[in-house]
């Protein structure tokens, strides 16, 4: 049974960081393609950033320079680093595994206070 489990999620302030985490399991989970992706309620869900098995990066523009993905295959555990936080980051933050078959996590909650 695969499961990605996403933690790290918070209220912060505006310029604020934070961390998030994604921990996989039930998937050779070196070998996929480890993404974030963020979703608010009546628009479609983006991706924010995905890591190849390379380690290769991808970002979306509006988080470039903000943002930092990584991931560690010997925790089976992707991470999203995010520094200066905005209003419009406010979202639910979702893990995506995608290789021959695409899983999701169950999201976790970011929201960004002025």
């Amino acid at each position: 049974q695969v499961q990605l489990v996403e933690s790290g999620g918070d209220m912060v302030q505006t310029g604020g960081s934070l961390r998030l985490s994604c921990a996989g399991s039930g998937i050779n989970f070196s070998s996929y393609v480890m993404g974030w992706y963020r979703q608010v309620p009546g628009k479609q869900r983006e991706l924010v950033a995905y890591i190849t098995s390379s380690g290769r990066t991808n970002y979306a523009d509006s988080v470039k320079g903000r943002v930092t993905i990584s991931r560690d295959n010997t925790k089976n555990t992707v991470y999203l680093q995010m520094n200066g936080l905005k209003s419009e980051d406010t979202a639910v933050y979702y893990c995506n595994a995608r290789l021959f078959a695409e899983y999701w996590g169950q999201g976790t909650q970011v929201t960004v206070s002025s």
